[in-house]
């Protein structure tokens, strides 16, 4: 099972980002759960989203403290060392910043964090979306990253999950919303 804990600050859509990697999983045929962490959220306050992925029946309904994925959504969170709870240096973690690889495991690792330097994946993901979607929401433009760095979902399953979840969006916020995962996915 891989556990995936997602960062963010309320409005940029970490809850969507973890529905959007469990239907992913489902249309690769796996077995996959999101959920949020419940608390008194408000735009701009740091939240978590969950999600879980595997080949056979989840039983597990806990928050996930031992993430294998870390995804962090806005890099202002790196300095909190609570972020880090639960990872080890084997933890992969997929930041959204602008900022080079070195200056963000210098942060990191004055932060707490300890990551090997190969699972450290850095993508600018706030400027792909503003370029892309015309708005800083980052959440289904760092899935990109996601299934690039993981391999857990593909890039067609990414695809077909934002077409079912932003159906009632319309088709240009998908297809805006698809252009930004296969630039991250390529990045």
């Amino acid at each position: 099972m891989k556990q995936i804990r997602i960062h963010g600050r309320g409005g940029q859509g970490v809850v969507t980002a973890a529905e959007l990697i469990a239907i992913a999983a489902f249309k690769t045929g796996l077995i996959a759960q999101a959920f949020p962490a419940f608390g008194v959220e408000r735009t701009g306050a740091p939240i978590e989203a969950f999600a879980r992925i595997d080949e056979k029946e989840i039983k597990l309904r806990e928050q996930i403290n031992n993430p294998d994925i870390l995804i962090i959504q806005d890099a202002t969170l790196l300095e909190n060392a609570a972020l880090y709870r639960g990872t080890n240096e084997k933890t992969v973690i997929i930041i959204n910043t602008g900022k080079t690889k070195e200056d963000i495991i210098n942060h990191i690792k004055t932060a707490g964090g300890n990551f090997l330097p190969e699972n450290i994946h850095i993508i600018d993901a706030t400027k792909i979306a503003l370029k892309n979607l015309g708005k800083n929401i980052v959440n289904t433009t760092i899935l990109g990253a996601f299934a690039h760095a993981t391999k857990l979902v593909s890039l067609d399953a990414l695809r077909q999950a934002i077409a079912e979840k932003f159906v009632e969006k319309g088709q240009a916020l998908i297809d805006k919303n698809i252009k930004a995962i296969e630039e991250t996915f390529s990045s």
